[in-house]
């Protein structure tokens, strides 16, 4: 069997979450033993190389072949998470967010089904402003050319000996 590629964050059972966080999980057949996320790739690996020792793993299968002994390893896992008030108060706050998120986006649905011609005038409108803005684009580097090209005929006059047209 090939040997298995690395993880991309560089640590064996460590992966890195879409929000930035890394998250740590132990696969053997169809276990899979859950570590939690954490805010660095070390933090987890150091988490998954603790629960490792715990469950008997060679030490070949580990993120750092020089810890010893399991203390060693529990000693540079990072402590447990604790759930404050303040992380349920955010917890809190993310799923209020999210039910006024989900809220107007039905509101919004039922308003398109209602008013089809104001759905038909904002795309237009759009199609409009996007129409002007590439051409408001096109005219604006058209008109660097040009004015790069006029400095350009300057220099080349200036440096062939000729006086300077620019006041």
């Amino acid at each position: 069997m090939p040997p298995r590629r690395p993880s991309a964050s560089g640590y064996r059972g460590v992966r890195q979450r879409p929000n930035g966080g890394f998250y740590a999980e132990i696969r053997s057949g169809d276990l899979r033993l859950s570590l939690g996320t954490y805010d660095t790739a070390h933090e987890a690996a150091c988490a998954f190389d603790a629960a490792a020792w715990r469950l008997g793993r060679p030490r070949l299968q580990m993120n750092f072949p020089d810890v010893r002994t399991l203390q060693q390893a529990l000693d540079l896992a990072p402590p447990p998470r604790l759930n404050s008030a303040q992380d349920r108060a955010e917890h809190t706050t993310l799923e209020r967010r999210l039910l006024v998120a989900q809220e107007d986006e039905r509101v919004m649905a039922e308003w398109r089904r209602c008013h089809p011609e104001d759905v038909a005038y904002e795309q237009e409108y759009w199609e409009r402003r996007r129409e002007e803005d590439t051409r408001r684009r096109r005219e604006e580097r058209l008109d660097r050319r040009r004015r790069k090209a006029l400095a350009c005929a300057q220099a080349d006059l200036v440096n062939a000996g000729g006086s300077s047209f620019f006041t």
